[in-house]
């Protein structure tokens, strides 16, 4: 069952503007070390951070909260697979609502898509309830 679905747009320029005015203050505030290290290491620095801004925005989103109700920035993280999958991770207050809007005998899986075509980079963030199957008899 489809638990929530959200999607945003962002523009790279905005966030290379940004990274430009404010940089660590910036960074430090929105992304963990993680996605810090993953975008420095990356050719189009401005368009990773972006993609995962993007990603945060459309979590916070499908979570049904958009930014707001204590949900912070670093509460939502993007990591890859090896395979360049991206995949979220929830804490604090972001993970608090995931589990309450979880329904009894189910686990929330958190499926996350990113792309850009400069200027723009986009996320969809989708979270499915699957039912938990119940422990085998052996």
């Amino acid at each position: 069952m489809i638990l929530g679905i959200g999607t945003d747009l962002a523009n790279i320029e905005r966030i290379q503007r940004t990274l430009d005015r404010f940089g660590d203050r910036f960074r430090n505030r929105v992304f963990t070390e993680i996605e810090q290290h993953k975008s420095e290491r990356r050719r189009d620095v401005a368009g990773t951070y972006a993609k995962r801004w993007a990603a945060k925005e459309a979590c916070s989103k499908a979570l049904g909260t958009g930014l707001r109700m204590g949900i912070s920035w670093k509460d939502m993280a993007v990591s890859n697979l090896r395979t360049g999958q991206p995949m979220m991770h929830l804490t604090g207050w972001a993970r608090e609502r995931l589990d309450d809007m979880t329904p009894p005998g189910h686990e929330a899986v958190i499926h996350v898509t990113l792309t850009d075509d400069h200027p723009w980079a986009q996320a969809i963030v989708m979270i499915e309830a699957r039912p938990i199957a119940p422990p085998s008899k052996a």
